[in-house]
């Protein structure tokens, strides 16, 4: 929990204007993580004074951050009308652009998801362009479903899977898309016009992370990595509660360490990394049958992996045979991260997840097997399944205006 910071009387406009803003953050991170209460409760719980910490929440709610609701009634002193974040307020969106689906939600400042869609579309075909021309468009429809305006909408975060340069907004290289050098940002900002959201794209096992930290068992942990399971495989970080991106921004990239067969050829051009053994990709390839092709797969992918589930169950040796193949590689590629991060926790996301009932016990036992005693970190599996990135991408927003809550503007009065 951040501390109160008061500034001291020789200080200058620039140091006044830093010193609300941290504690205009303070307020608005204590109500988000204690709930609604009393201005004087919130004075006292965050070392403000009575009447800084009035003059702090009269400026929130100027700009749509937070609202009074009913008088607090405890029996002692002078009652208070309760303080609590504004969910009519302003607006978050969080996207995945996948290789062959897009899926977005929106969520109020309480975290509320107020809409959410999914589409089936091979973007390596469409291209840059074409593609993240369908992101807007599925942002316009989100921002409708939500019932919502565009003047609400505080930031629109983008997950790729790719490496991303988040500080510039730009794509480096994505290659289960086969793109390179896209600048991200600007070209939303072309697209969208929306001139007062903040635009910003990440890598997509990134925003899974931080979607695990905001919500759900994983929530508590310091020490998260998160696996996302899709066409290939990478890792969101956190580490003492902060995501990891390394010096470039590039860091996670776990799918292309040289865990797997090297007859497998990878999209990146090398052979043998790691998700061509585990990713959702090598999954369907390996289950497919003669002559097919990927354009021949069912198109909407829960139907896909339901049938492989349906298929487990029904004791298909074949299906059981890949899928105890796939959780052989998982368990070396996770013991070796484990051996170099030390989690408290693996969070397993995508067709992990879904199959979690036959990747569990054979990813354990090899885990087991291979690591110091005592060392082994709790393994989770994602409840939020293939919607991990875009709630991620959302709660970054939220995220971001919590650190710094002046990036609301100030709403004309009436």
């Amino acid at each position: 929990m951040p501390i109160a910071v008061r500034s001291s009387a020789g200080s200058t406009p620039a140091d006044q204007a830093t010193v609300r803003r941290l504690n205009l953050s303070l307020l608005l991170n204590n109500l988000a993580a204690g709930g609604a209460r009393s201005r004087a409760r919130l004075a006292d719980d965050t070392g403000l004074t009575k009447a800084t910490g009035s003059s702090l929440v009269a400026e929130l709610i100027e700009r749509g951050l937070v609202l009074e609701g009913p008088v607090e009634r405890n029996g002692l002193g002078r009652p208070g009308r309760v303080v609590e974040l504004d969910p009519g307020g302003v607006r978050f969106l969080g996207i995945e652009l996948q290789v062959d689906y897009i899926t977005g939600m929106v969520l109020d400042l309480r975290g509320t998801v107020l809409a959410r869609q999914r589409i089936g579309r091979s973007i390596a075909e469409l291209g840059p362009a074409r593609a993240l021309g369908e992101v807007a468009d599925v942002a316009r429809a989100l921002v409708a479903e939500a019932g919502s305006r565009v003047d609400q909408v505080q930031s629109l975060h983008l997950a790729i899977p790719g490496l991303i340069d988040a500080d510039a907004g730009m794509l480096a290289m994505a290659p289960n898309l086969h793109w390179r050098d896209v600048d991200i940002v600007h070209t939303l900002m072309g697209r969208l016009q929306w001139n007062d959201a903040r635009i910003g794209v990440d890598n997509d096992a990134n925003m899974g992370a931080i979607a695990h930290h905001a919500v759900g068992e994983a929530s508590r942990s310091r020490n998260l990595l998160y696996l996302a399971g899709a066409v290939g495989v990478g890792a969101g970080m956190i580490v003492d509660g902060r995501i990891v991106r390394g010096a470039a921004g590039f860091a996670g990239e776990v799918g292309h360490i040289a865990v797997g067969s090297p007859d497998r050829l990878c999209g990146c051009g090398q052979r043998g990394c790691w998700e061509t053994a585990v990713s959702l990709s090598a999954l369907l390839d390996a289950l497919a049958e003669p002559g097919d092709t990927p354009s021949t797969h069912p198109s909407d992918l829960g139907a896909r992996l339901g049938q492989i589930n349906r298929r487990a169950a029904a004791g298909d040796r074949r299906v059981l045979a890949v899928i105890e193949e796939q959780a052989h590689w998982l368990g070396i590629g996770m013991s070796v991260l484990n051996n170099i991060l030390n989690p408290d926790t693996f969070v397993l996301g995508g067709h992990f997840s879904v199959l979690r009932e036959y990747y569990r016990e054979p990813v354990l036992a090899e885990l087991r097997s291979r690591l110091l005693a005592g060392s082994v970190s709790r393994v989770e599996f994602s409840e939020l399944q293939f919607e991990a990135a875009s709630l991620g991408a959302a709660h970054a927003g939220i995220a971001q205006l919590i650190d710094d809550p002046t990036l609301a503007r100030i709403r004309p009065a009436g």
